[in-house]
């Protein structure tokens, strides 16, 4: 197993805790969602979250200030989109990993005290993707 796990030192943990705790919001994760498969104005992401531009504008302010978007300015419109492609990657997983711990719960501690890999087994199992109003 020591040959699989990656190291992490401080400054990495860091870095992933604060991509967690910008994610960790219901708006900021649907408009993650939505900008991981297009380049949308405020205005239009506002209108998704049913949400005024400004409470939305600090929603992106704080994913920006955590790496996981990035913006453009085409005259006086700011058009924002996911910083990687990894983006969506992550919230998948987070859907899965979600998915199974309230799915499985207590169930999966048997399985694992046979020695099996739960976390494969959860990797298999595709959550549905969030709905987002377009």
């Amino acid at each position: 197993m020591g040959a699989q796990m990656e190291s992490w030192d401080a400054e990495r943990a860091d870095r992933a805790v604060t991509v967690l705790k910008a994610v960790a919001d219901p708006s900021r994760y649907r408009l993650l969602w939505a900008l991981s498969g297009a380049e949308l104005p405020v205005s239009a992401l506002a209108e998704l979250l049913g949400a005024h531009v400004a409470a939305t504008s600090q929603h992106l302010a704080k994913l920006r200030s955590a790496g996981l978007v990035t913006s453009r300015r085409d005259g006086t419109r700011i058009f924002y989109r996911a910083a990687a492609p990894g983006v969506r990657t992550l919230l998948e997983e987070a859907s899965v990993v979600a998915l199974a711990v309230s799915a499985e719960g207590v169930a999966s501690a048997p399985a694992e005290a046979e020695g099996a890999a739960p976390v494969r087994a959860v990797r298999r199992a595709r959550a549905p993707r969030p709905v987002t109003e377009q």
